[in-house]
């Protein structure tokens, strides 16, 4: 089901996106060689707690996962597409993390993610993501009343696949709302004019997922969550909750 929120509602759900990138930056400002993954899932939890906001990661248990996800954040690092687990690894220059997080407050969900290197970034990393965040802006750009679903994926696609990168299969953007995954689904492929059509109040997680190989397999890791590239090639993910708004796209998880 798709639930068109209010305009008071979309402006509860700002500050949950506010709580969001204030972790999310926290985290990124915290990134450094040596620090481990764990202790960077802290500090998501201490910006979560301090804003007395809850996470929508903690505990999430779908069908398909063997076990409740044990964090605030998802910490997906290298060949690490998305769901990765906070643990005792520690990051090393030239690492490529991409970090997902979300955050509840007052009922409503906010969330969004980023890709960075730490330390020196290897040239084709920059560029896997610099790219990413070139789809996110498309994606974004497309999400106005009068447009479809279609129109976002397609948006998104296309800069994916013009720099020769993969989309991993089954995964993508959702509505976001009272829980972290609503309708519509949001691929991050698709063609233009078709899916739902875009109305003011509704509310979606627009997140593409690049494979730096160029292939759009992968495969779950033993852990039961964290997916991986087929090929060992790095993978860099992006994501912002946007509201459609008769005024153009708002997005609600900027600083």
């Amino acid at each position: 089901m798709v639930e068109i929120k209010t305009d008071a509602t979309l402006l509860v759900m700002r500050e949950a996106g506010r709580v969001v990138a204030q972790a999310l930056e926290a985290v990124r400002n915290t990134a450094v060689p040596g620090v481990t993954l764990a202790e960077l899932d802290r500090v998501a939890r201490e910006v979560l707690a301090a804003a007395g906001a809850g996470s929508p990661f903690l505990d999430y248990h779908p069908d398909w996962a063997p076990t409740p996800f044990p964090a605030v954040a998802c910490l997906s690092v290298n060949d690490a597409i998305v769901h990765g687990i906070p643990d005792g690894t520690r990051l090393a220059d030239g690492d490529l993390v991409s970090v997902d997080c979300g955050a509840v407050l007052d009922g409503w969900v906010g969330d969004a993610a980023v890709s960075f290197t730490i330390g020196r970034a290897r040239p084709e990393d920059a560029r896997l993501v610099e790219t990413a965040y070139e789809a996110l802006e498309a994606g974004i750009a497309a999400a106005v009343v009068g447009n479809r679903v279609g129109d976002i994926a397609h948006a998104v696609g296309r800069v994916c696949r013009k720099a020769g990168y993969g989309i991993p299969d089954g995964l993508g953007g959702h509505g976001v709302g009272r829980t972290m995954h609503e309708g519509p689904d949001v691929p991050n492929e698709g063609r233009p004019g078709r899916g739902m059509p875009l109305r003011h109040g509704m509310v979606i997680a627009i997140e593409p997922m690049l494979i730096g190989g160029g292939r759009d397999d992968h495969y779950t890791a033993r852990d039961g969550w964290t997916i991986r590239t087929i090929d060992g090639s790095r993978a860099a993910h992006t994501e912002h909750t946007v509201a459609v708004t008769d005024d153009g796209p708002r997005i609600l998880t900027a600083l």
